[in-house]
């Protein structure tokens, strides 16, 4: 179960400096490898101005790029795409490293940069989390995904599956498979020519070596149900199932950006007569956690929607606000009327229940 720590080659990871408190600080080419994103990419039609800034960045990414530069390219898209840019490098040096420009950004309420870049700045966090590891783990890297790449959800014969949209979308496209469903056949068993498979831990190997890892399923079912002799019926729980890899992933970003130590835990259901904080992983599970706190009635195809609930505890009851100490935090992940979940890392950061702001 064990790799190398470059699994994400696009991260940049290997070009950030930790701090002492482990925090990444921004390198020069660091900042370069984001001008090698394909939202600022030179094309044919670039004019003349724009392939000057783009050459002058890239020899030197943190220089300063005047306003009469910046408006001498043509194209109106690219000079939006350039001004983010230098919006988020500026960011980012100000702030001094990637989590205090992160934090920085989600408290403000006023997110001024497309998700391309957030999702890249989270990639990074989370591969220097994963990447720093003695023994790195598959199902976390897999899950971890799940945190800056939507996914596909799809019920096959009782398995909850993963798959990541834009790898299952570009199958579709690209082999002609059709809907997601075409692409599984039934628990595990794949159409050949669709090149993906269940991440399980036999095949663990094959994932560090694969060209696409993308196209790895992740099996988010938790209990195992067996039916027994005599109409008895054994609920099994699930050690390695991907709910458990991203509870660990979630923990381990908790503790990283907040220093407060977490345990968190699938759920099937919140059975809390004194139930007191909740918090959404993503838009859908937020509403849907907010109605029933509220006693607001959710119907089946909502309530269907829920892929999995979690139970988040403190292991300092202590730093949690003085209301709510002691109490279990519940978590719900849910997809969209379209099955597809899109988790909102910085939920859990913003709304944690904690006795101080950290």
């Amino acid at each position: 179960m064990q790799a190398c720590n470059d699994f994400w080659e696009d991260s940049g990871w290997v070009h950030l400096q930790p701090d002492a408190q482990g925090w990444l600080r921004p390198t020069v080419a660091y900042v370069r490898t984001l001008l090698a994103r394909p939202e600022l990419a030179l094309v044919p039609e670039s004019c003349a101005a724009e392939i000057a800034l783009h050459a002058a960045l890239t020899a030197q990414p943190l220089r300063a790029v005047s306003a009469s530069e910046l408006a001498a390219v043509q194209d109106a898209d690219a000079r939006e795409n350039y001004a983010v840019f230098l919006r988020f490098r500026d960011g980012l040096l100000a702030a001094g490293t990637l989590e205090a420009y992160y934090l920085r950004l989600m408290r403000s309420h006023a997110v001024d940069v497309p998700s391309v870049f957030v999702d890249a700045l989270v990639q990074a966090l989370l591969h220097n989390l994963l990447g720093r590891s003695d023994g790195l783990d598959a199902f976390e890297v897999r899950a971890a995904e799940m945190l800056f790449r939507s996914q596909r959800i799809t019920v096959q014969n009782g398995q909850i599956l993963a798959g990541d949209r834009e790898a299952l979308d570009l199958l579709r496209e690209t082999a002609g498979l059709g809907e997601v469903g075409r692409l599984l056949l039934q628990s595990g068993a794949l159409q050949p020519a669709a090149q993906v498979q269940v991440l399980t831990v036999d095949n663990a190997v094959d994932f560090w070596q694969a060209t696409h890892r993308h196209h790895f399923l992740l099996d988010l079912t938790h209990e195992l149900t067996q039916e027994l002799s005599h109409g008895l019926t054994l609920k099994l729980t699930r050690a390695r199932s991907g709910l458990q890899a991203l509870a660990r992933v979630l923990e381990r970003w908790v503790a990283h950006l907040l220093g407060v130590q977490v345990s968190i835990t699938p759920a099937h259901q919140i059975a809390d007569t004194a139930w007191r904080w909740h918090i959404g992983l993503d838009v859908e599970s937020t509403a849907i956690l907010n109605d029933l706190y509220q006693d607001r009635p959710v119907d089946a195809e909502r309530m269907q929607r829920l892929v999995s609930l979690f139970t988040l505890t403190f292991a300092n009851p202590a730093e949690m606000r003085a209301d709510v100490a002691g109490k279990p935090v519940y978590l719900g992940l849910a997809t969209n009327a379209e099955g597809v979940v899109r988790i909102k890392p910085q939920n859990l950061l913003l709304n944690l229940p904690l006795a101080l702001q950290t």
